[in-house]
């Protein structure tokens, strides 16, 4: 089991505090450990927002998709932040969601979403 410690500087304006030290980031493969994702997300097969295109529709469709999702109240804080990437009417949905049933309803969003042609549900299960 490693675990992986960091050099934790904090400095407030005005003189008020400064705290130097070493704060231990977690080990490896814990819960709150997200550095295999990390990896995974700088691979070329895995989008991020920054590949959303530009294009109006596309656009259009990540915002409908958004104000939809973020407009019901049912879902959970995780859900109304997961990440929403259009490419050519091909959506992505990625991140945590709270339980298997709000990973079926964001898809369902996606999918009645006008100009919407394919939805890929990239979304995890939050671990409790």
């Amino acid at each position: 089991m490693s675990k992986r410690l960091s050099l934790l500087t904090v400095t407030l304006a005005a003189g008020l505090t400064l705290v130097t030290g070493l704060a231990e980031a977690g080990t490896t493969g814990s819960p709150v450990e997200n550095t295999e994702r990390n990896v995974r997300d700088k691979g070329d097969k895995t989008l991020t927002p920054e590949d959303q295109l530009e294009n109006e529709a596309d656009v259009k469709i990540t915002a409908d998709i958004r104000k939809a999702i973020t407009d019901d109240e049912s879902l959970s804080t995780n859900a109304h932040n997961v990440k929403i990437i259009t490419r050519n009417g091909m959506v992505t949905l990625r991140g945590p969601v709270n339980s298997p049933e709000e990973r079926t309803k964001l898809q369902a969003i996606a999918q009645k979403t006008p100009g919407v042609s394919m939805v890929h549900n990239e979304l995890e299960i939050k671990a409790p």
